[in-house]
Order: C-alpha cells, then structure tokens, then sequence
C-alpha cells in the first residue's frame, strides 16, 4: 500500500487512527496495540501477503535472541554466551538479507568470473527488508551492549512493524522509539500533532505528486529510453533525478513523520537542506540522517575498532570500506558499489582537506558539492554502466549542443561553431518549463525552509491551513495510476 493512494489516505490511515484511539479511550491499552500491529501487517501485507511470513519469522527470530542475550548476558558458557548469541543474530539478518538481495548478484558475477552457467533463483525483494533488517539488528547490538532491554513480544513488535517507517524509515532505535509509545499521555488525542501531522503529511504527499513525479518524466526518458543525448538533455537528466530522489524521499518521510505524529509519535528528522551541503562530510550530516548515523555506529565505528593501533590514514580506510558497504546496502548493482566507493573516496579527500585548515569560498564550495553529488547520482540512478557513461559523456561533450529555437535569433553566430537550435530536449520529453522547474528546484531546495523547521516553528493559523488545503487538495487531484517510491526498490 502506498502513501500516495486513495486507499492509504481515505481509508485505510483515518481508520487505523478511530480504531487505535477508540480503543485507547475505552483503557483497552492491549487491544488497541494489537490493532496498531494488525494494521502495520495489512499495510505491509497489501503489496504481496507472500512475504508476511517472513517478516513475522525475523520479529519472531531477533525477539529471541536478543531476549536470550539479556537473560544470559552473564553466563560463562561459551555456547550462551551473549556474544554467541549477537553473532548468530547478526548471521541470521545478514544471510536472510543476502539471499534475497544479493544472490542473484553473486551467482550472475560468479558466472562471469570463472564462466560458470549457475541457474539464477530470480528472487523478488521483499518490500522494507534492507529497512526492517537493520531497524533489528541494531535493536541486537544495543541489547548485547546493554541499552535496550525489551521484555514484552508485543511492544517489540509495534517498534519493528509500526507502518509509517516500516517500508522505508526513518530507520529507528528502540530507544527513541519505546518511551513514546509507553507514554500514557501518547494514548489520548492529541489535536495539536494531528495539526501537526496532517500538515506536515500534505507537504511530503505535495513533494512527491507534484515535484518528484514531475522530474521523474525526464529523468527517465534520459536514462531509460533516449538512445543519445545532446548536451543540455544530459544536464536536464542528471538534475532531474538529482531532484526528482531528494522530493521522493523526503516527501515520503515527511509523509512518514506525519502519519506517525497522528498516533502521537515523532519520527526522527532524516533530512535537513541536504542541497545546501558545502561539503561531502557536511552533505551526509544532512541525507538520510538516520542511515549515515546506523552507518557511523554499526559499521564504522566496529571497523575502526577492530584495528590495534588507530591512526588518521586509518580511519580514512574504514571510512572508505564502509560507504562501499553503504553503497551495496542500496541494491545489488555494481553502479551502487561505484555510487558508495566514490562518496567514500570525496569523505576521504574531505577529511584530509580539513587537516589543512585551509577555508575554501561557501559558494564555491557548494558548487563544487553539489555538482559532484549531481555527478555519482548518475550512477546512483544508472542500471547499467552504458546509461552511466551514456549520460555523464554528453553532460560533458561539446560535439552535440542544441539550443531552443527562441534563442537561434539572438545568437545566430553560434551555427558556425555547431550549434544547432530547435527541440533541444526532445529525447527526454522536455517541455518549455523543463527549464523552469529545474530552476524551481533549485529555489526550494536551497532557499525554502525545510520540512523539520517548519515543524519546529508550526502554529496552526491561516497562513498553514492555507498551505495545507492547498497542497493536499492539489496533490488529491493529481494522483493517478501507481507510483511507488524510489527507495521501495532498496
């Protein structure tokens, strides 16, 4: 079920909120939890009920362990020691998210590499388990380290199934989660962070029908259909998908931060001005905040342990190795791999450059930013390394300029140099505002205040109901067909 569907918005989230809450006001705190974890199987049960099993199976599997790793986390026997026990967990999540994310992409590169002929096993991703995988497996380490003890199946279940990150995040911690959902004042109605939620909700549904599905028309004819691409056709691409994945995402967690702050829970914020980075490290403070923090504590932090005596050069090793792995964790494609090893290797050179204490001009160094984000989103969208090369080559080939035919008076000399005017992005189905939406995206993007401060400063007046009926019926009205979330195939 999509956020970004009539059944999710008209029927299925205002019914899931009457029946909790009713409940709720009744003192019927059980009931009205398994009617929140009822409701989180069938949201996640509405794509492919095939998978539910397997869902139930890991919530199920990681409660166990990790209850086993608190009730023996002081036995001597090393067949129940607590650290036994996180390493079966930990081969438990990783092997179940490798086989279905990553076999094929073994067998097809072992084929390859030593001209095997391997049957592939053409497995379908089960939706959310690269989220709720690692959602558990953090849950397993905090409770080896001892900072999350839970002792109740059913509160563990809500933490891991509850519907509105369950698919894609905010990936949460047990934590931040729990204290919200024990709090007594949390069962009652709150009519301010409904205001809150129905806002914030419209915001997120507006980002992704109206601007993430608007780019996504050019981004896809220039990565997926045109055959060639002429030299303003491969910058519209590249910045199309550039924007059409951060109005995706971020509406689709601001849509998740408000359906969650309906039943009184806040979300963490993932996405602050990420455009506005001056830099690679200052960039990945600011997209997906809660995967670069699970990336920092639960793959980093162990590999820069693991080394005797820890130096800078180091560090920078374990930096590098762990957006590879960040770079896999997205899909099972060598273009992720690329995509996560050159992030790496700009937080490597952005590391050093710091040591140098040698300031770089906020502009120019957002340009420079921005345009290399821009850059390795190609490979981030690219299926293959021909529609990565296909893309970047023209983005940066002077052999093929066209220009709209308006502009063939204004600067006819350019002819004899080889420009040529006419439809001039006619192979990604560009339309004479092509241009400015690509500039309105830049506007918002970098000037507009983001979705996390407008919560902070939200007062419920004109001016935001406005905003709020605007957005929302703009966004009602558009809606048409199916369009699921990019990080949906993650």
């Amino acid at each position: 079920m999509l956020f970004n569907s009539y059944i999710f918005i008209l029927v299925f989230l205002p019914v899931s909120f009457f029946i909790y809450f009713y409940l709720n006001h009744k003192k019927l705190i059980i009931p009205a939890k398994c009617s929140l974890v009822f409701s989180s199987l069938f949201f996640y049960s509405w794509w492919n009920i095939v998978y539910l099993p397997l869902i139930l199976a890991s919530v199920v599997f990681n409660y166990a362990i990790a209850a086993k790793i608190v009730e023996h986390g002081n036995l001597k026997n090393k067949y129940f020691s607590k650290k036994i026990l996180l390493q079966i967990g930990l081969v438990f999540n990783v092997g179940l998210l490798a086989y279905f994310k990553y076999a094929d992409f073994f067998i097809s590169n072992t084929n390859s590499l030593i001209n095997s002929n391997i049957a592939l096993l053409y497995l379908t991703l089960p939706l959310a388990i690269s989220f709720f995988t690692l959602q558990q497996i953090a849950f397993l380490v905090d409770s080896y380290e001892g900072l999350a003890k839970e002792k109740n199946f059913l509160d563990y279940t809500i933490f891991v199934t509850f519907f509105p990150q369950l698919i894609a995040g905010p990936i949460v911690h047990h934590k931040e989660m729990m204290p919200q959902f024990r709090n007594i004042r949390n069962k009652l109605k709150n009519y301010n962070n409904i205001a809150m939620g129905l806002f914030i909700f419209s915001m997120g549904l507006f980002k992704k029908v109206v601007i993430a599905d608007t780019f996504a028309i050019w981004a896809t004819s220039g990565f997926d259909t045109a055959t060639s691409l002429n030299l303003l056709e491969a910058w519209f691409t590249s910045l199309s998908y550039t924007f059409q994945l951060y109005f995706d995402f971020s509406g689709y967690t601001d849509m998740a931060i408000g359906a969650a702050l309906l039943f009184n829970i806040k979300l963490p914020v993932n996405f602050n001005s990420p455009y506005r980075a001056t830099g690679i490290i200052d960039f990945w403070k600011r997209w997906h905040i809660t995967l670069s923090n699970f990336i920092t504590v639960y793959i980093y932090t162990p590999l820069v342990r693991s080394f005797n005596q820890l130096t800078f050069h180091k560090a920078m090793i374990a930096t590098f190795v762990t957006f590879l792995i960040a770079g896999l964790w997205h899909g099972a494609s060598w273009m992720f791999v690329i995509f996560g090893g050159l992030h790496g290797l700009a937080l490597v050179v952005n590391n050093y450059w710091k040591k140098t204490k040698i300031k770089i001009n906020k502009i120019l160094a957002w340009f420079i930013t921005f345009n290399f984000v821009n850059i390795t989103m190609v490979f981030f969208r690219a299926e293959e390394w021909d529609d990565a090369i296909k893309v970047l080559s023209s983005m940066f080939s002077l052999d093929n300029i066209m220009l709209p035919n308006i502009l063939e008076s204004v600067l006819p000399f350019l002819n004899k140099y080889g420009v040529e005017f006419g439809w001039a992005t006619q192979n990604i189905q560009g339309k004479s505002f092509t241009l400015i939406f690509l500039i309105i995206g830049f506007i918002l993007v970098l000037f507009f205040e983001n979705s996390s401060k407008k919560l902070d400063n939200f007062k419920l007046n004109f001016i935001n109901s406005f905003i709020f009926v605007m957005a929302f019926t703009i966004s009602i009205y558009k809606l048409s067909g199916y369009s699921e979330f990019l990080y949906f195939r993650f």
